[in-house]
């Protein structure tokens, strides 16, 4: 069994879920409470976060992409911990219309399946005691989760607390702590969510202030004693084939979005992830079988990433004998050129035909299931796998490059052909996370 959890959710995005998370898993750290955290569902900013918070790797868990098995796995591999902490996402409740690999995605779903205890944070900016008809309704939709009870986030003042106590209390919902409306507990934020923790210099200072403001109101002593649950070893290994056994990982600002769960699996099973940054003007090794580009913020960077010739010309080399793959970011460099927001054109490699622009922003968000039509790097001809897309960029130029997957949505709705393929160099929207088993 694993390590006793908790779970800190909201009943919407933006109630404060972050906040209460990174509060807690810094002033547990700070007592001396070794802390494993995860997070629910795709999110790739936030487990960085968590890092830095506790000092150990963040891992998500998403019961609509990944079998039970894989998250029972990924669970009890994380290691021993005083504590875990799931942060959650968006509301608790809220997935997909449709069932997935082990459930809709929901936050409640990992609840559900490890036991562990749901710590409620319910933002009380502009309302007092109707505060508690959201609470009482969270604690009775689905019985087969806890909610231990709520942290009053935004609270304004002594008598704003006063009040929302006293509902509270008639609805008999157990308050854990307050946390004071402050704005500098707030994070900066950019079009993807918030902006990268390797971004932020004063980011060791801003997580003091959060566990300060935490530990100030909510009684870390009491929220360890209700962490519980675990979940018993899983009957089914998690064993995959890496997709090559020495991989060239671009890793700086703007390629970061790796899930750790697929890098930690790569490595567990045999092959060696070596990073490399495209920002410096680096290029693939070439002692490397495979090249990965994964997501970012390229758009960002896009002047520095035109201008990088010894990394281009480096990229073009290695993909004539070896294969080259692109998730979401990744991809928009693999590309034609990028239309920057401003509406400059900045020429990207040419390994694929399309070309991008976030000067015609539209978001694309959900899970996907992926149907590969050719082989790639993400696996051999007709493998099915999960994953989802999150990005604002459009497609101004299509190319005429093989597509590489045919998708469907959560739903199963079909979003018909996807992606890119050409020679040895694949890629897509598309973020993958685990097989579809």
């Amino acid at each position: 069994m694993t390590t006793p959890g908790l779970i800190i959710a909201g009943p919407r995005s933006g109630a404060g879920k972050t906040t209460a998370a990174l509060g807690l898993m810094r002033a547990f750290r700070q007592a001396g409470v070794s802390v494993q955290p995860f997070k629910n569902g795709p999110d790739y900013i936030d487990p960085d976060f968590h890092e830095a918070a506790t000092g150990r790797q963040s891992f998500n868990l998403d019961s609509w992409a990944m079998p039970e098995h894989l998250l029972q796995n990924l669970i009890n591999e994380a290691g021993a911990a005083n504590i875990a902490i799931c942060e959650g996402s968006m509301g608790l409740f809220d997935g997909a219309g449709t069932k997935g690999a082990s459930g809709i995605g929901a936050t409640a779903d990992i609840a559900a399946l490890t036991g562990w205890p749901v710590v409620l944070v319910l933002d009380v900016s502009g309302q007092a005691q109707s505060a508690a008809a959201t609470a009482l309704g969270s604690v009775q939709l689905r019985d087969d989760i806890t909610i231990a009870g709520v942290i009053l986030n935004k609270v304004a003042s002594d008598r704003h607390e006063q009040l929302v106590r006293i509902a509270m209390d008639a609805a008999r919902v157990a308050v854990l702590g307050v946390i004071r409306r402050d704005k500098e507990l707030s994070l900066p934020e950019r079009h993807l969510g918030l902006v990268q923790a390797g971004e932020i210099e004063s980011l060791d200072a801003h997580l003091d202030k959060l566990a300060l403001s935490v530990s100030t109101g909510v009684d870390i002593v009491a929220i360890q004693k209700i962490a519980g649950g675990g979940i018993a070893d899983a009957t089914t290994p998690d064993s995959q084939t890496p997709p090559a056994g020495r991989i060239a990982m671009a890793r700086d600002d703007a390629f970061s979005f790796a899930y750790p769960h697929l890098v930690a699996g790569w490595r567990r099973d045999g092959a060696k992830v070596i990073p490399f940054s495209p920002l410096a003007d680096e290029v693939p090794p070439d002692d490397c079988d495979l090249c990965w580009l994964p997501g970012g913020y390229p758009e960002l960077h896009a002047g520095r990433l035109s201008a990088a010739k010894n990394f281009q010309d480096g990229l073009k080399r290695f993909a004539e004998t070896k294969p080259v793959h692109g998730e979401c970011g990744g991809f928009m460099v693999l590309g034609e050129a990028l239309i920057d927001a401003d509406g400059v054109r900045h020429q990207m490699t040419g390994l694929l035909g399309h070309t991008t622009s976030f000067a015609k922003r539209k978001l694309n968000l959900g899970y996907r299931a992926a149907s590969l039509l050719a082989d790639s790097p993400l696996g051999p001809k007709g493998t099915v796998i999960r994953g989802h897309e999150f990005h604002y960029a459009t497609m101004t130029d299509a190319g005429d490059d093989q597509p590489l997957a045919d998708l469907t949505d959560a739903d199963k709705n079909s979003l018909g052909p996807a992606g890119a393929v050409r020679a040895h160099v694949s890629g897509t929207f598309f973020h993958m996370i685990a097989p579809a088993t």
